[in-house]
């Protein structure tokens, strides 16, 4: 049998250094007059002067939070309302990109947040432009139609067309200043963002050319990344495989990294990325075979083991968390069995039951 696949990428991606200050061009190309600029209150202050200097940006909402709340998608969706807004600019990390696009995308329908977030609404097939411009190289969320969202204590991956970006500008010096940590966690997110897609069972050609290209760039710059956040080569390099990484991963879907990480993040509080992180090196051996060896072979590593000490390595680098000792007081059961049912899970191309994980957390005590 033939090849047989399909492949989408609808967003325009501007990338390269400088090419923020575009912002202005490209709302007029895309005849937006009124949008709403989303961010963190780490960015507000350049958010409100960009707002003095754009009259297209007639609003701007900076309390995003690190798990972006439905609390948050619901204040900027009533400010475009108000304002009548044609647009939504996100800029930051994937927690703002993610609140941007999810507020885009139910704007102009009229309900409420909640009824699509709990499923009892259908995302409306007209929405707001949505322009992404990431501050961190890791959630590739600019090119992918997911959104990540939590409502009290529940945290949500909902996917679906609604959320893909219009355009999204990709400027690796609006990451000069992310902290060393900060650095690590997401590339450590790239990086299972492209071996997930690669191994995922959904995988396809492109996005698999795409996973190799982004785990390759990721070990070739990530530690000069967090060395000097001054390094703008490295920086350029990992936002590019940051975007490779999430168009890898946008159509055949994560796995059992990301599903795992899920627990992690809601029950002992690891930000998203090091969450990821903590089982990745682990799971690459339990996917390990023949597919495998060969990106691994194909990014300048000798085989599955290799990829796994190298991840551990910048983990440990970075000062990331690698044992449940690190985590406190931890339910190894519970924390298996929140894992196996997550339904990222069954993208896996292992089956990784609650036995087989459990096995996997004692190793990491």
């Amino acid at each position: 049998m033939g090849i047989e696949f399909t492949y989408s990428q609808p967003v325009a991606i501007y990338f390269g250094q400088g090419r923020f200050r575009m912002l202005s061009q490209l709302l007029q190309e895309m005849e937006i007059d009124r949008c709403v600029l989303v961010c963190d209150p780490y960015f507000a202050p350049r958010a409100q002067q960009i707002m003095k200097e754009n009259k297209a940006v007639c609003a701007v909402f900076s309390e995003v939070e690190p798990n972006p709340q439905l609390k948050g998608i619901i204040q900027v969706t009533e400010l475009a309302r108000k304002h009548q807004a044609q647009g939504v600019i996100g800029v930051g990390g994937g927690s703002t990109l993610d609140t941007a696009k999810f507020a885009a995308a139910i704007a102009l329908d009229g309900g409420d947040a909640i009824d699509y977030y709990e499923g009892r609404r259908s995302f409306p097939a007209r929405r707001l432009a949505m322009i992404a411009v990431p501050t961190t190289a890791g959630t590739g969320s600019e090119v992918t139609q997911v959104s990540v969202v939590s409502h009290g204590t529940e945290k949500k991956t909902i996917n679906n067309p609604a959320f893909m970006p219009k355009a999204a500008i990709v400027d690796p010096e609006l990451s000069s200043s992310v902290p060393p940590k900060v650095t690590m966690n997401t590339g450590l997110d790239a990086m299972a963002h492209a071996l997930e897609g690669y191994w995922s069972v959904n995988h396809q050609p492109i996005c698999d050319v795409l996973a190799i290209e982004a785990v390759r760039t990721v070990l070739n710059n990530l530690e000069r990344a967090w060395r000097d956040g001054n390094d703008m080569e490295a920086r350029s390099n990992m936002a590019y495989a940051a975007l490779l990484g999430g168009m890898a991963f946008a159509q055949p879907k994560t796995a059992a990294s990301h599903a795992c990480s899920y627990p992690l993040s809601e029950d002992y509080h690891l930000p998203h990325g090091e969450a990821c992180a903590f089982t990745l090196d682990s799971i690459v051996m339990l996917n390990a075979d023949e597919r495998l060896d060969y990106l691994c072979k194909a990014v300048g590593l000798e085989d599955c083991a290799a990829l796994a000490r190298r991840i551990r390595e910048l983990k440990e680098l970075g000062g990331l968390r690698t044992r449940l000792s690190q985590l406190g007081d931890v339910d190894v059961g519970k924390l298996a069995h929140d894992c196996a049912v997550h339904p990222l899970m069954k993208n896996n191309p292992v089956r990784l039951d609650e036995t087989a994980l459990v096995k996997m957390f004692e190793a990491l005590r």
